[in-house]
């Protein structure tokens, strides 16, 4: 793959100077947005990022919604996410940040049109947070959020690896966030030269008690950092699976996972938040052996900084 990254360069340098030069459109919607993004294709935990920014958001008395693309989603048309849908009509991330953060969520494949949605349906001003939104500059933004890691700066250009952009891009950041105990990445970013504000996060997960070995499977970007998470907790994990990310779950696959269940000897089902929402009332072909969900929030070390600095950065 390694041949085609000048490609897939040159593709996304054409773009960016359309977005400099004014050839791209950018449209603007009344309330402001702060997007939460990062550079790979998965796995740094935009998700719980979002649910733990909107909460501290409502936390400082503002009216918060998310605007979302809803990846996997059957219909591009603007919606609102409601909290007993499913995946296939919401995108898993969507449905679960409404249900976890308690704010309103729209979906849409083209933001600016959920964002006009979200504004039609509130009286009082509000605040957008973009999910996933770094890329999608076609919607301008008063804060731009990105995560990132040392694994991710240490990354090349898809297809040879997941960057959906340059290092150089992040110069479009206004903060980055970073894990607590990934102080290489904060090194790496201050020599390119880049000196945005730093936040801190922790990732922490949950992983239910059980009594005996689990079959652990997922369908997510990075499903390394899931398996390794329910070993540090103790669980053993008698077999594992990797679905392809946001894959749609079918009956049979239950079945199997079920079956490998049996043949190891594994007391119950583990896996995602994320995949847990996409299985939905697929669940009720599980026989006898639980299906049990990992949980994983992100916890801001500096919650009144962030919450000041979003303060300022909006006017509020």
């Amino acid at each position: 793959m390694l041949p085609l990254v000048p490609v897939y360069a040159a593709g996304w340098a054409l773009r960016a100077a359309g977005f400099l030069l004014g050839s791209e459109p950018v449209r603007r919607l009344k309330w402001p947005v702060v997007s939460v993004g990062n550079l790979s294709a998965g796995g740094t935990g935009k998700t719980p990022f979002t649910i733990a920014l909107a909460k501290l958001l409502v936390a400082e008395g503002l009216h918060v919604n998310v605007l979302s693309r809803g990846y996997g989603r059957r219909s591009a048309a603007a919606a609102r996410v409601d909290l007993t849908g499913t995946a296939e009509e919401f995108g898993d991330e969507p449905l679960l940040i409404a249900r976890e953060a308690s704010v309103r969520v729209f979906v849409a494949s083209r933001r600016y049109d959920a964002g006009s949605l979200a504004e039609w349906e509130g009286a009082i001003r509000g605040v957008h947070l973009l999910d996933d939104g770094f890329q999608h500059r076609q919607l301008a933004r008063a804060v731009d959020i990105v995560l990132v890691n040392s694994e991710d700066l240490a990354d090349r250009l898809l297809p040879a690896g997941n960057l959906r952009e340059p290092l150089s891009a992040l110069r479009r950041a206004t903060v980055f966030a970073v894990p607590v105990d990934d102080e290489a990445a904060v090194v790496r970013l201050r020599g390119l030269g880049l000196k945005q504000p730093v936040w801190r996060f922790r990732r922490e997960m949950s992983v239910p008690e059980v009594a005996g070995p689990v079959v652990a499977f997922c369908g997510i970007a990075r499903p390394e950092q899931f398996f390794a998470g329910i070993e540090r907790s103790g669980v053993t994990i008698a077999a594992r699976r990797v679905f392809r990310d946001h894959y749609r779950f079918r009956a049979t696959d239950l079945r199997v996972l079920e079956w490998m269940a049996d043949r190891s000897g594994a007391r119950a089902l583990l896996t995602t938040e994320k995949d847990r929402v996409r299985i939905g009332e697929l669940a009720v072909h599980l026989g006898q052996v639980p299906l049990l969900t990992v949980g994983l929030r992100v916890v801001l070390e500096d919650e009144a900084g962030v919450a000041a600095c979003l303060n300022g950065r909006l006017g509020q």
